[in-house]
């Protein structure tokens, strides 16, 4: 269905010619800059852009309005901001999914290293491998055997395909060989009563939607993909420790533009996300939400793009992920 909905209509708006820069009279921002999200409200890609727009809009006097505009692997809110003017007020809040959106809906010929220019990286989080209570294992590696000696037998589950969760979980079977089968849920309450419950042996979740769970004993965990510990989660030990390396892997959050939007206008953008992101209020309500404020260059930025681009299409097409139609 994810197919169908969005073939006729993305392809129009990749076919239209990248407009030029453009002159402009007043300086920017003079007018309402709008964050287009990809995600439901309050998914982090959602709270994370509003934390920041709340920050410009304080502190700098900007008017910014956030937008939620989910489904289809994030693709309609791409066409979203890729139809119009590459001017700086149309603002896409890039993540994981939309890495992976071109291998799986290969004929819609969406680029998002191309097709956006990078502004700042805003997050890095991750996620925690959990399973159900009664599974008998208390380390990947006794998972990764349990998996072995019974082929076919286990599930893992997501929010749905091409989210984190499941491109997680099909890196995890590639590295380690370890055989399960995905199990995509669109309601997340289900998934998780499955989680405990035993229907689904075991799913990598975001580390602060797990901590409660963990803590009551309705979940264990036995990692985090972190190259080092993080602070919601500071008893469970990274995939590192245990000697998966392979397995570091981070959910993020950045801004991206249309190409073809003014050098000096996507500069604008970065300083003053930029400043943002290191006021210690950001920091600590970022840290809350298990996740790290980051920074730094649009470039650093588009070459983390290309680097998540190359690891997410790998996965899809060695694992042979397909959409159901």
């Amino acid at each position: 269905m994810i197919a169908t909905i969005l073939a006729r209509a993305l392809p129009v708006v990749l076919s239209v010619a990248p407009m030029g820069a453009l002159a402009y009279a007043q300086p920017y921002p003079s007018n309402v800059i709008r964050i287009v999200v990809p995600t439901g409200p309050g998914t982090p890609p959602d709270i994370i852009s509003r934390i920041v727009a709340n920050e410009l809009s304080e502190s700098d006097g900007w008017k910014v309005i956030v937008e939620n505009r989910g489904g289809a692997l994030q693709t309609i809110a791409t066409a979203d901001v890729l139809k119009q003017a590459p001017d700086g007020y149309s603002v896409l809040a890039m993540s994981v999914p939309l890495m992976a959106a071109p291998a799986l809906l290969p004929h819609l010929g969406l680029r998002p290293e191309t097709d956006f220019a990078p502004v700042i990286k805003l997050s890095t989080s991750y996620n925690v491998l959990v399973v159900t209570p009664t599974l008998p294992v208390k380390s990947v590696a006794e998972l990764v055997d349990l998996l072995k000696s019974q082929p076919d037998k286990y599930n893992f589950s997501s929010a749905g395909f091409g989210t984190p969760a499941h491109l997680i979980g099909e890196l995890f079977k590639l590295k380690t060989g370890a055989p399960a089968t995905h199990v995509p849920y669109q309601q997340g309450q289900q998934r998780l009563t499955d989680l405990m419950n035993g229907t689904i042996q075991f799913d990598f979740i975001a580390t602060v939607s797990a901590v409660d769970f963990i803590a009551t004993g309705k979940l264990r965990a036995l990692a985090v993909t972190a190259p080092r510990r993080v602070a919601v989660l500071a008893d469970v030990p990274t995939v590192l420790e245990q000697g998966f390396p392979e397995l570091i892997v981070e959910d993020w959050v950045g801004f991206v533009v249309r190409a073809g939007t003014p050098i000096e206008i996507i500069a604008r953008l970065n300083e003053t996300i930029g400043r943002a992101l290191v006021k210690p209020k950001v920091r600590e309500t970022f840290a809350k939400l298990g996740a790290e404020a980051q920074g730094g260059t649009a470039a650093d930025f588009g070459k983390f793009i290309s680097d998540q681009s190359a690891l997410w299409t790998n996965v899809v097409k060695v694992s042979g992920i397909k959409l159901p139609q």
